[in-house]
């Protein structure tokens, strides 16, 4: 039987201890950005964006940021009464009840593996493209697929402080070359002159706008794992919030601002109709256009990179979540133990692993295509379950500050979660209703695909009977904060 997470030994102690104070502000938000993947949501989906919503698709990507930074003003305000790091599912444990935590954390890690997994499938796809069209052969893609996976358990593996340092790299990178590109576009004064009508309401209110928003939110996938690695953060109650609100604002304010540049490089009267025309090479032509034909080829092989870099943030990512279940007793005590050298949880990285492989290998089997399969099929799931889990934790918030602990809370703090629930629930009913702009398909294949997320709670929920039928000490801690140091925290932890 596994400890209880109320004992002493049941916590992070000898060898389940991760590496304490290793990541500060800038490596949080490295590990948040990357697993958004921007270069890869800017030159693989924000043209589709701007062929549905018309020019004012910029405005989708502010929009979104600006309701994620209301979320994170509930959000991080109630992170200081959190010392657990299960994320999402401790949020949510707190506020609504520790049945709602446990059916959340097995949405968290369906959302979490279905997002890694299925991203597999688009790094074969952009390797095998760039291999096509800069030397001129491809490889079978589940042999690229699988050699990525044994990348991500090495890096992984070495420990957090270097997968900070690579994923820093990368993202710096791809940024760099978004950045660069769009700076020319706004030197050489566009197509026809650099025009503001991206932000007008005309723009702004079309109908197509309705499903862009569910891109939109979309490319922000992760931004709230800021709190999983606060157990390896230094001073976790000053850098987490620090880089949840950095990671928000910079995603915001560059996704808009890269899509604006990108309708300026072909003037806002013939932006969509090439939108239209090349999906798939809109950003190419445009930096080969202004920058040149070498800056073509690093963004090339620079997507490779971006999707990398989300694979292994994204693992970092399971592994935490994995790990914060072992500690509350949810997941047997095995999974938690970590690399006696790196601090690492290689346990779960394995067995994460293992399951990324059959994954592929059944894809692989049935013949099925990486990217309009593996990756839209895989990864939809994934989407829908984290902005559901975001819808969740706001409402939490709401609960907690109302209920819960009054003092913990500020008007402002109470507002923003109010709004954010509402936000959050539109969002994910627009992403549902235009579900068929990330899967690329329709009718029952989209109903099983979304079916996931219920499904996936509803066995939480069943786990969450049992556990409280049969191990009730489990249960009864579940998703409780490290040891209290104030009467407040303790007082609280009385009232569930």
């Amino acid at each position: 039987m596994v400890e209880s997470p109320s004992t002493p030994s049941a916590g992070n102690a000898g060898n389940n201890e991760l590496e304490r104070g290793v990541l500060g502000t800038g490596s949080l938000v490295f590990m948040v950005v990357a697993a958004a993947a921007p270069l890869t949501v800017m030159a693989g989906v924000a043209p589709l964006a701007i062929s549905i919503g018309g020019i004012g698709a910029p405005t989708g990507y502010l929009a979104a940021g600006l309701a994620l930074a209301v979320f994170a003003v509930a959000f991080t305000r109630m992170t200081r009464h959190v010392g657990n790091a299960g994320a999402f599912y401790a949020y949510i444990a707190l506020g609504l009840s520790r049945g709602w935590g446990i059916a959340a954390a097995v949405l968290a890690l369906i959302s979490y593996n279905a997002l890694q997994i299925g991203v597999y499938g688009l790094f074969a796809t952009q390797t095998n493209q760039t291999l096509s069209d800069l030397f001129g052969f491809t490889l079978p893609w589940p042999i690229i697929a699988i050699a990525a996976v044994a990348a991500v358990l090495l890096v992984a593996r070495l420990g957090i402080d270097i997968g900070a340092k690579v994923l820093g790299v990368l993202l710096i990178l791809e940024s760099g070359i978004l950045g660069l590109m769009a700076i020319r576009v706004v030197v050489k004064g566009g197509a026809t002159g650099i025009g503001f009508g991206s932000f007008t309401p005309s723009a702004v209110f079309t109908p197509g706008m309705a499903g862009v928003l569910g891109i939109c939110f979309a490319a922000f996938m992760g931004f709230e794992s800021t709190v999983l690695y606060r157990r390896e953060a230094r001073d976790p109650e000053r850098t987490v919030p620090r880089a949840t609100y950095l990671a928000v604002g910079f995603m915001g304010i560059f996704y808009c601002f890269i899509v604006w540049s990108v309708i300026q490089a072909f003037g806002q009267g013939n932006a969509v109709a090439a939108a239209q025309n090349d999906l798939s090479g809109l950003f190419f032509s445009v930096i080969r256009g202004y920058v040149g034909p070498w800056a073509e080829t690093v963004m090339h092989l620079l997507i490779i990179t971006s999707v990398f870099a989300a694979q292994l943030a994204f693992h970092n990512a399971i592994t935490r979540y994995a790990h914060a279940l072992a500690d509350d007793g949810v997941l047997p005590a095995w999974f938690g133990k970590t690399h006696p050298r790196y601090r690492s949880p290689y346990r779960i990285s394995v067995v994460q692993t293992v399951l990324a492989v059959i994954v592929i290998a059944a894809f692989a089997a049935a013949g099925a295509d990486p990217y309009t399969r593996l990756l839209l099929w895989g990864n939809t799931p994934g989407v829908v379950g984290l902005l559901v889990l975001q819808t969740l934790t706001a409402a939490a918030a709401v609960v907690y500050f109302l209920r819960r602990n009054p003092a913990a809370s500020t008007p402002v703090a109470l507002a923003a979660g109010i709004a954010a629930t509402i936000l959050l629930g539109g969002a994910t009913y627009l992403l549902i209703a235009h579900i068929d702009l990330l899967t690329g398909t329709s009718g029952g294949i989209n109903a099983l695909i979304v079916g996931v997320v219920p499904v996936s709670l509803l066995a939480g929920g069943a786990l969450a009977v049992w556990i409280r039928r049969r191990r009730p000490d489990v249960y009864a801690h579940f998703g409780d904060s490290a040891p209290s140091t104030t009467s407040e925290e303790t007082s609280e932890g009385t009232t569930r």
